[in-house]
């Protein structure tokens, strides 16, 4: 008995179905399809003309191609549907897990006075800026009360350090809970590692904690970056950095860059700072419109198309590193083509339908405010508290999750009904983000055609579908980066 149906019984006569697709123009001669689970093909106009109006034949490669990708289905084809479904689910498989991370403000004290700072940071003495014990408690319960089996605990600041007994706590608490309710913890401090202790970086290293830090570029652009006093930012991040390495675990420092104007000129720099001191990747990001930054003006320092030809020499640049032979990621890229080329969603906030706003971030204020995300936070220092969701001493945790603040921007932001984004062919791989909607456009929906945001996101998305359809080497270096995702 044969093993396979034999060829013939997969002919067909050429008659098929479209499946839900959409389009747009990738530039002046090819367009880009894409399926509701991010499938894409690049095709010309008159292969587009000729898929809509039924005339590809089944010998062609490209009916072969869109029939493998889900965007045709002939008489008899059983799998398609059952597939799309199959991916659909895979892709919002986070859903029942709910909020993964959660994010304490142990303090709004700090001992850099960086001017493009999201939020509004205290002097070092200024204790009636730290998150009590307390609140502490209350926020721990509602962490705990989060249906994901997995829970990420990350200290934000100001400087997490200053305030480093309430870290130890929240830390010991967390993991004894842990343990009882049989949950993977994961902890993060986000610190400039200027305060990095001997003994402080003993304890991260024996409760695995893993440390986020900052990191701007060369020296006289992270001092100006991240002013303290002294003017040795650089130099105290590199004492810190060798020794939080040495203590903690090489591979248990990451660190982050925030593009200023003087950054602009610099990216090379910046990447080979980078590459210098054994990171394997930079996320090239820009300033977000919210809080302190926006107070001192430092937001207005550069506008998007300055910002784009930014990134896209400093992709190219680390495109030229991989190469040579230097394994190096931009780690923004590498999230989207996760999306692009695989089913996964890599579950970063700021690309997540439905929004990553409560459902996969939540943010516990020193003084008990609970906010949607880091940046809802940021906005209300701006005076703004529409996404905030409740407090921990006085809202239980339904009262929190299940508020219109929350639930009415998740709703009437979803990608999937909202105009222009349920039709855009790039909707696949980019996601909502209602409090950069609300903060720019006055509303959670935003006005689309002016969206820095939606402007932003398509020129990456359409230049990093064109450079893999140009060159096969740079996709085969894309898909490397999405492996190591």
């Amino acid at each position: 008995m044969s093993k396979f149906l034999p060829p013939s019984a997969f002919a067909t006569d050429g008659v098929y179905s479209l499946l839900p697709f959409n389009f747009t123009r990738l530039d002046s001669e090819r367009y880009v399809a894409t399926n509701m689970v991010g499938e894409y093909v690049t095709l010309d106009r008159g292969n587009l003309e000729r898929l809509v109006g039924h005339e590809l034949h089944p010998a062609e490669t490209l009916f072969r191609e869109l029939r493998a990708k889900h965007f045709i289905e002939v008489q008899g084809d059983r799998s398609p549907r059952e597939l799309l479904a199959l991916k659909t689910r895979t892709r919002y498989q986070r859903l029942p897990n709910f909020t993964n991370l959660h994010i304490f403000v142990a303090t709004l004290r700090c001992d850099h006075s960086c001017p493009y700072c999201q939020v509004s940071r205290q002097s070092e003495d200024r204790a009636a800026f730290d998150m009590s014990y307390e609140i502490a408690d209350h926020a721990l319960d509602l962490m705990f009360r989060s249906p994901s089996p997995a829970l990420k605990l990350e200290f934000q600041g100001g400087e997490p350090l200053l305030n480093f007994d309430l870290v130890r706590y929240i830390v010991e608490k967390a993991e004894q809970r842990a343990r009882i309710a049989s949950r993977e913890l994961e902890v993060v401090i986000a610190t400039t590692l200027s305060l990095a202790t001997q003994k402080i970086l003993e304890y991260c290293r024996d409760h695995h904690i893993l440390l986020s830090t900052s990191l701007d570029g060369p020296a006289n652009l992270h001092n100006r970056n991240r002013p303290r006093p002294g003017r040795d930012s650089y130099e105290r991040y590199l004492q810190g950095l060798q020794k939080a390495r040495e203590i903690v675990g090489f591979d248990r420092v990451s660190a982050l860059m925030t593009t200023t104007q003087h950054s602009l000129s610099r990216v090379r720099e910046i990447i080979d700072e980078y590459v210098t001191h054994g990171f394997d990747g930079i996320f090239l990001r820009p300033l977000s419109p919210y809080g302190f930054a926006v107070k001192t003006k430092t937001i207005d320092g550069y506008d998007l198309p300055r910002w784009l030809d930014f990134y896209f020499e400093g992709l190219e640049y680390v495109l030229e590193l991989n190469r040579s032979g230097v394994p190096f990621r931009e780690h923004y890229a590498a999230l989207v083509l996760q999306k692009m080329l695989t089913s996964n969603d890599p579950g970063y906030v700021d690309l997540m339908n439905p929004a990553g706003i409560g459902t996969a971030a939540v943010v516990f204020n020193y003084d008990g405010g609970v906010f949607a995300s880091d940046e809802a936070r940021m906005l209300a220092e701006m005076g703004d508290t529409t996404f905030k969701l409740g407090n921990v001493l006085e809202n239980s945790y339904e009262d929190i999750f299940l508020s219109e603040q929350l639930l009415g921007a998740l709703e009437d932001s979803f990608t999937l009904s909202v105009p222009m984004c349920s039709e855009c062919a790039f909707e696949p791989f980019c996601g909502a983000d209602p409090i950069y909607a609300h903060a720019v456009h006055g509303d959670v929906v935003g006005r689309k055609p002016s969206s820095d945001f939606c402007r932003r996101n398509m020129t990456i998305f359409r230049r990093l579908i064109a450079m893999m359809e140009s060159d096969s080497s740079t996709k085969d270096i894309f898909q490397s980066w999405v492996a190591q995702c």
